[in-house]
């Protein structure tokens, strides 16, 4: 209707995670197809470290080029994000300290991926400015970044987790060789990886002990704390989950579950690595997966599940493995999955029957009509 203000969007991405590139790549797509006729766009970007500005609404320069990826400019005019839920925020900060208000900002969609951006730090910011925004609230961030703590809340509810060891910053510098006869009780192969990573970054799949301090010094460098994990043998199965539509008084309905899809890796890498996963085309995506009908829906009802054991909101991709005689371990859970079109969460919506564009709407809608506060 003409005359009536649209709500205004803050598209928020980079962050200081090693996964910087990867959320640059998916906001590049969420400002490409974010419905402009019904929301206004502010594109701030984080850079790599730390620095907030407000970017360039220009979506191809977020994207992957001859293998080149892509990082958010921190030459850009700054802007400040004030905790305080009866400041205006974000303000654009001029030159001299003179500040010029950028205008209300109705949602916030973090398109943030990993440490410092998925965890639940930028969440209680949001929270702390009684600002709404898309995806899972605090607690729910930070245990499902957290893959440790993630496991015991999901074993907790009695979900199916494969065999794993966890290896605290001081555990591996006092006992490295208790850790290591730990380790090797789970059987070779293991994946060792930052407990608190994303995209594969620093994820090493370990053939035997002479492999395994390479490993851990390498995962070490993305993050003290180092989950080690047994191989699982079986098909990698996702499923994405969307909190319901919430009622009138912001209370939510019952999360939805997408159509499975799978994930296999041809080619010359062992196993989904950040390479398989943007720079080559060493993966073949089927959406929706090739299970029987019963096995899916068990899929589908375990996504659910976990969606709300670790009280998600918004959005999740839930991770799988389906081995040969049709036992499923849940691998993990990802409250801000992967957001190009083709990506798997976006995809495996679209072929459930809710397009790209319409799923932005979807979480936009669902995060502006979400009760304030504690829920």
């Amino acid at each position: 209707m003409s005359g009536v203000r649209k709500p205004r969007v803050a598209v928020v991405f980079g962050g200081r995670s090693s996964e910087h590139a990867v959320s640059c790549v998916s906001a590049g797509s969420v400002l490409r197809a974010i419905d402009r006729d019904a929301y206004d766009v502010v594109p701030v970007g984080i850079s790599a470290e730390g620095r907030w500005v407000l970017a360039a609404d220009d979506p191809d320069r977020m994207a992957i080029s001859d293998g080149a990826l892509p990082e958010v400019d921190a030459a850009q005019a700054p802007v400040v994000l004030a905790g305080d839920p009866t400041a205006i925020a974000p303000e654009i900060a001029r030159a001299g300290g003179i500040t010029a208000g950028l205008g209300h900002v109705d949602v916030v969609f973090p398109v943030l991926h990993g440490p410092f951006g998925e965890d639940g730090t930028i969440q209680g910011l949001f929270e702390l400015a009684d600002l709404p925004y898309v995806g899972s609230g605090v607690l729910a961030s930070a245990v499902s970044m957290d893959k440790a703590y993630m496991k015991v809340v999901l074993a907790g509810a009695g979900l199916p987790v494969g065999p794993y060891v966890v290896v605290p910053p001081r555990r591996w510098l006092e006992d490295p060789d208790g850790v290591r006869k730990h380790i090797a009780a789970l059987g070779w192969p293991v994946f060792v990886k930052p407990a608190r990573g994303g995209s594969s970054v620093g994820i090493s799949k370990v053939h035997g002990a002479d492999e395994l301090d390479a490993a851990m010094a390498l995962a070490r460098e993305w993050d003290p704390k180092v989950i080690v994990e047994a191989m699982i043998v079986g098909r990698e199965i996702e499923c994405g989950v969307l909190e319901g539509e919430p009622l009138a008084d912001g209370t939510p309905t019952a999360p939805q579950a997408s159509v499975t899809a799978e994930i296999r890796v041809v080619g010359d890498r062992e196993f989904y690595d950040f390479e398989a996963k943007y720079l080559e085309n060493s993966t073949e995506l089927t959406v929706p997966a090739d299970l029987p009908a019963e096995l899916a829906e068990e899929v589908r009802r375990l996504s659910v599940a976990a969606f709300d054991a670790l009280s998600c909101e918004g959005l999740a991709r839930v991770d799988f493995f389906v081995g040969p005689d049709g036992a499923i371990v849940l691998n993990e859970v990802n409250t801000m999955p992967g957001f190009t079109p083709v990506s798997m969460f976006p995809s495996m919506w679209a072929a459930s029957g809710i397009s790209y564009p319409q799923l932005i709407d979807r979480l936009l809608r669902t995060a502006l009509r979400r009760r304030r506060g504690l829920r």
